[in-house]
């Protein structure tokens, strides 16, 4: 008989090795069954193919989720050259094929028109909206998709190895960035075609793979071990957020929505803080709220129940 959820009271971060098959979606709630948890979210889906790291959410901790989404991401990747996809990864059609096979030192030279800030098409199989549907949606209706190009950055990209038919890839990159498109476009730099065959997520923000257990272990887990040994703390992704300490008063006062004037926070008030700038609200070591400055006043903007 299914299990019920009873909607306990579970709050931090649990990251999966996100197995390969498997949408970032149905991670989500096996995740919420196997720890009965009241709420659960995702930071930054995977493809169905790709593996790697996905930091789960859970209560509380699904507050700090908009924290995380513009972290820095780090992806493993192995192009194929010769044959562009409809989906510029495996499960897509073969749409146009080509004899040329890049040289490694052909690749590494092309690298550097790839770094920084470089604008970038997504995947027409890609979750953006267009006119309000998703562009895989539309794509899979046989309607023709137009996708506007983005600027993404990304920071390093390294080639780890180079075969006649292959090369791997390790790349470092800001939020939005396709994988899927930089396989495409290297492949168009060379003057051939290329679609993805493996792709694995190392790293997003302060979470790598050695903070992750799979979905199989997990169940295990769940049986045998108490929370606290398998879930991280919430405050894991605001690590980069100053810290204001707080008196059980002021406490009380935020968690209710209350503003607090600066001028009764001069003393404990970071000397790098300024207006418009977040802080997490401090009771000793309990977080009670993410807070912004403004040129009067500390406002609560994210309230936590821990």
């Amino acid at each position: 008989m299914a299990r019920k959820h009873s909607g306990k009271k579970i709050d931090g971060w649990i990251v999966i090795d996100k197995p390969h098959g498997m949408g970032s979606t149905k991670v989500v709630s096996k995740c919420r069954y196997l720890t009965d948890a009241k709420k659960a979210g995702h930071a930054g889906t995977l493809d169905p193919l790709a593996t790697g790291v996905l930091p789960i959410a859970l209560g509380e901790a699904t507050k700090t989720i908009p924290y995380i989404m513009d972290a820095h991401k780090t992806y493993q990747f192995t192009v194929k050259w010769g044959e562009a996809r409809t989906t510029d990864d495996l499960e897509g059609e073969i749409t146009h094929s080509s004899d040329i096979r890049p040289h490694t030192e052909d690749i590494k030279k092309v690298i550097p028109a790839f770094l920084g800030k470089i604008k970038q098409v997504p995947p027409a199989y890609s979750a953006v909206k267009i006119n309000g549907k998703r562009a895989y949606a539309l794509a899979r209706a046989g309607e023709e998709v137009e996708i506007k190009e983005r600027e993404v950055e990304i920071f390093d990209l390294k080639l780890l190895k180079s075969t006649v038919d292959n090369a791997a890839f390790e790349m470092t990159c800001s939020k939005g960035t396709y994988v899927r498109s930089l396989g495409r476009d290297l492949a168009l730099k060379l003057g051939t075609f290329g679609h993805i065959t493996h792709l694995r997520r190392t790293k997003v923000g302060p979470f790598d793979l050695s903070d992750t257990i799979s979905l199989v272990k997990l169940e295990e887990l769940v049986h045998s071990a108490p929370l606290e040994e398998w879930i991280l703390n919430v405050m894991t992704v605001l690590d980069d957020i100053l810290a204001l300490a707080v008196t059980e008063e002021q406490a009380d006062f935020l968690k209710n929505g209350g503003f607090i004037s600066l001028d009764d926070l001069k003393e404990c008030l970071p000397p790098s803080s300024s207006s418009g700038q977040t802080l997490k609200a401090m009771e000793g070591d309990k977080l009670i709220a993410l807070c912004e400055i403004s040129n009067t006043h500390l406002k609560p903007v994210r309230v936590f129940n821990l």
